[in-house]
């Protein structure tokens, strides 16, 4: 990849020719360059590769449009702050160009899209725990794919099973060590479960990728913003919206012991918007079926994203 002022306009989307793509493989953009998804090739050396050192984000598009584009780049300048992965701010600020480039290189600009982005330290020899001399180039990935939103299960209610949390202390950064997550995630589809909740202490504390939200007492309660959850994007807007239609919120730690007085249970995330709940390890939340909180919640946050 080039260096220094080269580097950051390699990531402008006017930048650096495509390659022909064969059909069907995408387009996608590593260290400054569009090519095809089949001949992106990332060093064997890469500290993403051997440590799980890296960062990553994943936003929503509607028609060419970045959903909350803004919040998740926060987001993703705070969690390579916290791994002290250093990439230059004029770099960070183009990503959102590299996605736009990308909807249209593959076809994306109507209708709805995911766009995948992950920055790791970079390839550096020889490997060693710490981290590799300064002026070690990160590596930048990011592809796009069609996404299509999970109306089947949202009307329906998904069910999840609980598993203990044997996370690290910085769920907070969305790092792309996602090991824990993966194993928790698995063990909910051999159960026949759509998510796992991890719970640390008897605590509640978040899904292996989604938000735990329950309603209490007529009041809506969420793991708070700690070191021990993702600071998620929905949630945060969920939060938001809720607030502003009149909703009582609190977060605060929900104990699993509660769990049996919860009247809806719903989980959020950039992928499953607002889902509702409607059994934990077998036992139907509420009267089994989705929820009015939830319902409104996730009409609000569709007005939100959609412009309705």
């Amino acid at each position: 990849m080039a260096n220094g002022a080269d580097a950051i306009a390699s990531l402008d989307p006017g930048v650096a020719p495509v390659a022909s793509a064969p059909a069907g493989s995408g387009i996608v953009y590593l260290d400054g360059r569009y090519v095809p998804r089949a001949e992106a090739r990332v060093s064997v050396d890469d500290r993403g590769f051997l440590f799980g050192d890296g960062a990553y984000e994943v936003t929503r598009t509607v028609d060419g449009r970045l959903f909350e584009g803004e919040r998740h780049a926060r987001r993703l300048a705070r969690t390579l702050g916290g791994l002290d992965i250093a990439v230059p701010g004029a770099e960070l600020a183009a990503l959102d160009a590299v996605a736009l480039r990308l909807l249209r290189e593959n076809a994306l600009e109507e209708g709805e899209a995911a766009v995948y982005l992950q920055v790791t330290r970079g390839a550096a020899v020889p490997r060693t725990h710490h981290f590799p001399p300064a002026g070690t180039r990160p590596t930048i990935y990011a592809a796009v794919t069609r996404f299509v939103p999970p109306a089947a299960l949202r009307a329906r209610g998904a069910s999840v099973i609980t598993v203990p949390d044997i996370r690290w202390s910085r769920c907070d950064l969305k790092t792309v060590n996602l090991l824990p997550n993966a194993l928790a995630k698995q063990q909910a589809v051999v159960a026949g479960a759509d998510e796992a909740i991890f719970v640390r202490d008897g605590v509640l504390m978040e899904g292996a990728h989604t938000n735990l939200f329950a309603v209490l007492g007529g009041e809506l309660r969420t793991a708070p913003a700690t070191n021990y959850i993702l600071p998620g994007i929905t949630r945060d807007v969920v939060l938001e919206l809720a607030r502003g239609d009149g909703i009582a919120v609190r977060e605060y730690p929900l104990l699993a012991s509660e769990l049996p007085g919860a009247t809806e249970l719903f989980v959020t995330s950039t992928t499953s918007d607002v889902l509702p709940v409607v059994r934990v390890d077998g036992r139907a939340v509420g009267d089994g079926a989705p929820g009015p909180v939830a319902r409104r919640l996730y009409e609000l946050l569709a007005a939100r994203m959609y412009g309705s």
